[in-house]
Formats: structure tokens, sequence, C-alpha cells
């Protein structure tokens, strides 16, 4: 709903009201005093430094029907309300005052499901009127459902004031409930009651019932706390000789102490009334005896900041402590931020630095075995994961060595496939051996290309956690450490194929294992013999767990047999040593090559890569465009935020 000049309902339009120059007194103290502090913290939550801002202390207007309340109300904020006739204020009238940028207001009136929207200022009283009507009716009945005045103006105080219907103390109206003393006492209670409320208990100079409900809410209100302030209405009704009245008021005990104004009459202006006002304090002979502090408007809008920020004031320390802590946190990102160097001589050294620090983590991580700064992550813990492969890897080799079910069955094929003109006991062996290391051979690759590629995943995530900041040197880096890589794959792929062809080629160990290992197993030559003539189909031997199958060698001949079994003991003790050489010069060769890597090979890499290919030192000095902006963005906030502690440190209740 909106209104036009005339007062007439206009839904469409969009008209508002200039922006008035008159600055209410509320307004003053608030820009001075408390419109610094929550535009700072505004400042803190956009930058996440707090999550929520300040608390906004309420103003409860509570007191005697008919005492002022809403003339105060419109003297502090300049905001228009119903004044005229009795019980003006039959529901609790809430008003959210926002300060806001646009220089044209907007007021919006909500209540119950309703929202209206008023077009201009001058029609807020008219409308605040008629949905009080809707709500409490036609008569002088209270209602406890409020309105919900929105006030967006710019350069107005953000706080919320509530206006609530006056008190009828001991005497009502007629046409009133006769408990309407107890309806308007139980609002008042009602609203008054949240410690982070303001009351502004209003009492009438020229009613000495007002000065009982004084009285009475002084009594009500927990005053270890100083949030209640009495205000005296109507001074300029006080008699020059009304002493008794006079030292009745002052009497009473609020620790929040007393104010005393005059309310604007009829259509005085603002500027009138400040002024008639003023003169009444300075020239009436009672009320000239009061402290200039606690008479008029404007000292009640200076006192009413101050309550406002001995309650905002409460939440200054940990708001100081989040911006330290915001401060130092944006410090360290600030440091954490690649250098911006200014000559090559600092380039160079910060390049120097940079590789000697990359291939320490190397030598700690890679040889000393030292992840202090994965100490969760286990995937980094090199030397327990290369362990973990060679392991793996041998377990793979010497799964050959277990007697298969076709016992003597490849040896068998060996015979025949290596028979020539020779004596049956000189064998060539070489042909068994060659089948067997090419076997081996397939695990070896495997081995490599794993160990190897596990090496490079682990330098990759080093760079990203160490020197991600250094974009113009990163991509070197890793193009030398992948270089570096696949040069020790290729190199130790051809030295463990080397070792696979010195096997093939002699057939040779001085290990004393060997012959003991032949022994045992050749001694089970008699037991396999007496199976054979026995036809026994299973039968144990020395040196393997379980049994072994036979039933199938019945039917070969006696000589095939005995050398085949000749050539499987034989081999199987030779092929033991074999595995284990194979192993031991992996490993031994595997770690080599890493210290070649650590010492030697990523140092020269990373130079030669960054000299010749990486721009030299001059990329040093470059820095990134997304990193100067996140350098500014840094130090913007962070001098923002000095700002903002220093405004906070400042402010004196």
């Amino acid at each position: 709903m909106a209104y036009t000049n005339d007062g007439d309902p206009e839904v469409d339009s969009v008209q508002v009201d200039n922006f008035t120059p008159y600055f209410p007194p509320l307004l003053s103290s608030y820009n001075d005093k408390i419109r610094p502090i929550f535009d700072t913290i505004d400042m803190l939550r956009i930058h996440k430094v707090i999550k929520e801002g300040l608390p906004v202390p309420t103003i409860v207007v509570a007191g005697v029907d008919n005492s002022g309340k809403s003339s105060i109300i419109k003297s502090l904020v300049g905001i228009s309300l119903p004044r005229v006739g009795e019980t003006c204020t039959k529901v609790p009238l809430i008003m959210r005052l926002q300060n806001h940028s646009n220089p044209a207001p907007e007021f919006l009136l909500k209540y119950e499901k309703k929202s209206v929207r008023i077009m201009k200022e001058m029609m807020i009283s008219k409308a605040i009127n008629e949905a009080t009507v809707e709500i409490a009716g036609e008569g002088k009945r209270i209602s406890n459902v409020p309105l919900t005045l929105v006030v967006k103006k710019k350069g107005i105080p953000d706080l919320t004031i509530i206006d609530l219907p006056g008190i009828h103390w001991f005497t009502r109206p007629r046409c009133q409930p006769e408990d309407i003393f107890q309806q308007t006492s139980d609002i008042t209670m009602e609203y008054i009651k949240p410690k982070e409320s303001i009351i502004l208990s209003v009492s009438s100079v020229d009613d000495k019932l007002s000065s009982k409900w004084l009285y009475s809410m002084s009594r009500s209100v927990d005053n270890t706390e100083e949030r209640m302030l009495a205000v005296i209405t109507k001074c300029d009704q006080l008699l020059d000789d009304d002493d008794d009245v006079f030292q009745a008021l002052t009497k009473l005990k609020v620790r929040g102490g007393y104010n005393f104004v005059r309310n604007r009459i009829d259509d005085e202006t603002h500027e009138e009334a400040q002024i008639r006002e003023a003169t009444l304090f300075e020239a009436h002979p009672l009320l000239s005896k009061i402290e200039k502090s606690m008479v008029g408007i404007p000292a009640l809008a200076s006192r009413l900041v101050q309550i406002q920020l001995v309650i905002i004031l409460k939440c200054f320390p940990d708001i100081v402590d989040k911006i330290n802590e915001g401060i130092n946190i944006l410090d360290l990102e600030l440091n954490q931020l690649p250098n911006n160097f200014m000559s090559k001589a600092d380039g160079l050294v910060a390049f120097m630095h940079i590789i000697r620090s990359f291939t320490e983590t190397l030598q700690m991580m890679f040889i000393k075995g030292e992840y202090n700064e994965y100490v969760d992550f286990k995937k980094m813990h090199c030397n327990a994961r290369l362990i973990d492969m060679l392991d793996e890897f041998s377990k793979n080799l010497h799964s050959s060595v277990q007697f298969s079910e076709s016992f003597l069955v490849e040896e068998m094929q060996v015979l025949e496939e290596t028979n020539g003109i020779w004596l049956p006991h000189f064998l060539p062996h070489s042909f068994w051996i060659r089948r067997k290391m090419n076997n081996v051979s397939t695990f070896a690759i495997l081995f490599v290309k794993q160990v190897w590629s596990y090496l490079e995943i682990v330098c990759a995530r080093i760079l990203i956690d160490h020197y991600g900041d250094y974009p113009q040197l990163l991509s070197s880096m890793r193009k030398a450490t992948h270089n570096v890589i696949e040069k020790m794959k290729f190199e130790f792929m051809e030295k463990v194929v080397e070792m696979i062809e010195m096997e093939k080629t002699t057939y040779y160990t001085c290990d004393p294992d060997f012959v003991a290992s032949w022994n045992m197993l050749i001694s089970n030559r008699d037991k396999f013999m007496k199976a054979m003539c026995n036809h026994l189909e299973e039968l144990s031997m020395e040196g393997h767990d379980g049994t072994v199958n036979v039933k199938h060698l019945f039917s070969i001949p006696e000589n095939t047999r005995d050398q085949a079994f000749d050539l499987k003991m034989r081999m199987t003790a030779y092929w033991k040593i074999v595995l284990k050489r194979m192993v031991d010069r992996t490993a031994l060769r595997l770690r080599f090559m890493i210290q070649k890597v650590v010492n030697k090979e990523m140092e020269m890499e990373i130079v030669n890569e960054m000299m010749m290919h990486g721009g030299g030192i001059e990329k040093m000095s470059e820095e990134l465009s997304s990193t100067g902006k996140e350098r500014v963005r840094l130090q913007r906030s962070i001098g923002l935020f000095q700002e903002s502690k220093q405004i906070m440190e400042q402010v004196q209740v």
C-alpha cells in the first residue's frame, strides 16, 4: 500500500521525498561515536575476520499513557509518529532504522502477514494509524501484535527503537478493558526484560502517577546494570513554585540517571523546539538547578549513545583479538609469497638457495629416512615404500623355486630339447637357466618402472609443497626432475638387464649355501627311487614343505627320471643363489643411483634446464600478475585491519 499527497492509496507510485537536511540529536551523537565502530565492524565482516557484527542495542520506550513517548522518539530520530488523541500507541511499534547509501529513503510497515510500502515520510503516521485500527480495532483496546516499521535512509543510525503502549496506572478511560493496566504492564515487562535492551522510562512532570510508575519500574528492572534511563517530559508545565513535585522526582533512584526534556508543541519546527527547550532550562527557577548534562533532547541523545557504547564495548576484547589474529595470518600469507627480486644477484642467491633446499629435502627423505613434514602421509615415507616394492619383487622371483605339482616335467622337457651327442651326465644347463632368466626379466622390468614412477611422484609432491609459490621456477624444476628420473630409470633398466644377461652367460657362485642346499636336496634321491619302485603316488622331500605328487612319473624311463631329478636338484640349489644375488644387486644398485640423483644429477639438471630453457636468472625477477595482485590485496587488507585496530583502540566510553 502507498499514499499520494492527498492521502489516497496509490499502489504503483514510486514518488519519494527528497532527503531532509534536518539532523536529529540522536543521529549527530551516533555519527560521532558509534558510526565509525559499525563501519569498522562491517569491513571486518566483509573480510571474514569476524562472522557476526556487533549487537545493535534496542531502545525500549515505556511509560505512562500520554506521557510524551512518541514525541520524544520524533525529536530523537526525526520520524513522525501518531501523537494526537488518547491511547495513541495501542500496539508495540518496532522501528528498525537502517542506514543505506541511496539518497532516496525507503519505508516499509509490516504486521502479521502484511507488508505496506509507504512512499512519503509524511504518510508514516497515517499508515501506522490504519494498521493499528486493523489490529486493535476502533476503540481503546490494546493488542500485543507488533507493528514493524523499517526505515532505510541515508545517514540515520542503525538501531531499533520500540514504542510501547502507555501504562494506565490505577485508572482507565471508558471503553477500555478492566484489565488494561495488566495488559499494558505485561507487554512492557516482555520488552524490557532482555538485558541487551536500553529502557527509556518516560514520565510526565505534571502527573504524580508517573512518579509512581517510575518508582515501580526502577524496582522491576535489574539495576545492577545502568541500562534504564529515566526521562521526565513536559517540563514546561512545571510551575515556578512547584518545588514539592520537583523534589519528589529528583529523589527517585535510577542508576542510569535522569534526563529532563520539553516536548515539541503543535507545529513547532525542531529548531524552534530546541531553542525554547534551551531557554526553559536556563531561565526556570527550578529547572535551571539541574546539571546541563541532564537536560534537553541533545543531552538525552548523548546519554543514549553512551549507554549503547557500554553495551557494544563488551564485545571489543574478543574482536580486537580476532583483528590481531587476522593481521598475523595475513602477514604470514604475505611472507609466504615468492620474493620479488630486484637484481640478478638477488635472483641467483635465491635460486641457489632453492636448489639446495630441494636437494636437502630429497636427502632427508630418500637417504636418511626423515619425514618430519609428512609424518601422517605414509605414501611419502620413501624408504619404507621402496622396501615394500623390493620385498614384493623378491616374493615374485622366489615363487618359481617351489616344487610344482608337475614335478620334473619342466626338467624332462629341457632334457628332450637339449638332447645331443654327448655323455648323459654332461648336460647343457645353459638352456635351462636362460629359460628361467627370461621369466625373471619380466618381474625386473615391472619393478624398475614401479620404483622410478614412485620416486617421480614423491619429487613432484615436494616441489608443489615447497616451491609452488615460485611458478616461474617450478615448471623448470619439474621438467628437470622428470628428465633426471627418466635418465636414471633408463640407466637402472640397463643395469638390471645386464645383470640378467650375466646370469645367462656364466654359472658360478662361491656361496657355501649352494653346496649345502644341493646336498640336502640330492639326499632325497633314495626316497624318490624307492617311491618309484613301490609306486607311491606322493612323498615328502627335504627342502620342500608338504608332499610332492610323483604318480605321473611311473611310466617315464628310469634313466630320464634320474637325469631330470639330478638337474632339478642342482638347478634348484643354484636358482636360489641366483635369485638372492639378483635381489641384492638390484637393491644395491637402486640405493646407489638414488644417492647419485640426490647428490649430483638433480642439481646439475635443474641448473641446466633453468639456464638453457627456463629463461635464466632473469626469470626469477619476473613476478606473475596473479602474485602481484595477491601481494597488493594482502597489503591492503593488512592496512585496513591496522586502521580498524586503531579505531577500536581510540573508542572512549
